[in-house]
């Protein structure tokens, strides 16, 4: 019985060696890293929210406290940690994404009444700001039981 094998023969007759033919990895883009698609930092309008939605539920599930430190963003991943400044007044503040908004064409966030009264522009209504990420959230949802009575 004959049996035949392949075999690594080169294929046009020189090889290179292998060094010179294999190419060298590219780094990984912080894209590709899993890493968020956003700026670290942004600048635009922000407004606030409060009594309208005191005690109902956010985006991630949590109550919402109009007196805490807490914003609304359209895509920032929810639980996303960010130093806010107020552009005209130099006051910041560090808030926690909690909650999808601001939903005013031109406005890229929506403070809580606690934050905007820290930052100082509730009487304006709404602010320029600059939002500098801090720490990138893990966009989870918190899940409630409902009372059994």
């Amino acid at each position: 019985m004959f049996f035949h094998c392949c075999s690594s023969a080169p294929r046009y007759g020189t090889q290179r060696p292998a060094s010179r033919n294999m190419k060298k990895p590219k780094a990984l883009s912080t894209r590709s890293k899993g890493k968020p698609k956003h700026r670290k930092v942004m600048n635009g309008i922000s407004s606030f929210y409060a009594e309208d939605f005191h005690g109902k539920l956010t985006a991630n599930g949590e109550v919402y406290d109009m007196y805490g430190l807490t914003a609304a963003h359209k895509t920032l991943p929810l639980n996303t940690i960010c130093r806010v400044t107020n552009q005209s007044n130099g006051k910041s503040l560090i808030l926690r994404i909690n909650d999808r908004g601001p939903y005013v064409k031109g406005r890229i966030l929506d403070c809580s009444y606690g934050a905007a009264k820290k930052l100082d522009f509730i009487n304006q209504g709404t602010t320029n700001v600059k939002i500098e990420v801090i720490e990138w959230g893990d966009d989870k949802y918190m899940k409630h039981r409902k009372n059994e009575s």
